[in-house]
């Protein structure tokens, strides 16, 4: 008997948990309707937007994709990194270079990484869909990645983005229409002794002001219509070693405040005094 009041008391707060709330109720509703739930919370990096692939003209398993010979060199390398048997660890840095080549990280990319690997595609494509820095859409040709976490905040990265959209017209997660720039609003990018600060293909420029920004775009679009036609060349350091070209006319990487990496912008210190070599001792000793 016991055993079944119990249950008859477990069956009657089910029911009553489940039980719609009426109009007069003052108890307030917990839970979003269902169809409100299944709004997304953002227009421009909703999670089912990351997931989820639709067939577009430029992006479709059936637009053919190879990686070039000089690709496949490296690709080579990068695969004696591995033990054959565990090949596919490297579906990253191909994703990667696949990236370069094409653009952005396409379903063909996709699948020919998988291809090349061994591993079904599938698991290529949880990959390329869960890390932010493979671009499943097409990208212009210069991406500004621009951080507004908490530490770039504090410097005032409000005024970056708000340039950027002036000087661009468009708002983030968006492409200027000559398809030179693409705007996206990143989270931390780790440069936050420097902040703020944006990411620009592989390059970070920090200590940015509203004017040094402007002034950067303004370079980066002389060179993207100029008669180099605007490819600047791929940064292959982490692969090959190689120190990427510097591109004239176009601001050097790194603080455009003048200060030397992330050294006290008000100059040194500390440390102001000669080093001492191993014959100085204390002289109270």
């Amino acid at each position: 008997m016991a055993a079944r009041s119990i249950s008859l008391r477990l069956a009657s707060v089910c029911r009553a948990a489940v039980r719609p709330q009426t109009a007069t109720s003052t108890t307030p509703l917990l839970v979003r309707p269902a169809a409100t739930a299944l709004l997304p919370t953002s227009s421009t990096r909703s999670s089912h937007a990351l997931a989820v692939h639709r067939d577009s003209p430029d992006n479709h398993a059936n637009i053919p994709f190879k990686f070039s010979a000089e690709n496949e060199k490296l690709i080579t390398e990068i695969l004696k990194r591995y033990p054959p048997q565990y090949k596919k660890a490297a579906v990253m840095p191909i994703l990667d270079l696949g990236q370069r080549q094409h653009g952005f990280t396409s379903l063909s990319v996709m699948n020919e990484v998988a291809r090349i690997l061994e591993m079904p595609p599938m698991r290529v494509y949880e990959v390329a869909s869960f890390y932010t820095m493979y671009n499943r859409n097409p990208v212009g040709k210069f991406h500004l990645q621009v951080c507004t976490t908490t530490p770039c905040q504090l410097c005032n990265s409000d005024s970056i983005m708000k340039a950027i959209q002036d000087h661009l017209g468009i708002k983030p997660g968006h492409t200027t229409k000559d398809g030179i720039f693409t705007f996206s609003e990143v989270e931390c990018l780790g440069a936050c002794v420097n902040a703020p600060m944006v990411q620009i293909n592989d390059d970070f420029y920090e200590d940015l002001t509203p004017e040094t920004t402007v002034k950067l775009l303004d370079a980066l679009k002389a060179y993207a219509t100029g008669s180099s036609g605007g490819q600047l060349p791929i940064n292959t350091t982490v692969i090959t070693g190689d120190v990427p070209t510097e591109v004239k006319g176009i601001p050097k990487p790194g603080p455009l405040s003048g200060r030397a990496t992330c050294e006290n912008s008000k100059g040194l210190t500390s440390l102001t005094s000669p080093m001492w070599g191993p014959e100085v001792t204390r002289k109270d000793l």
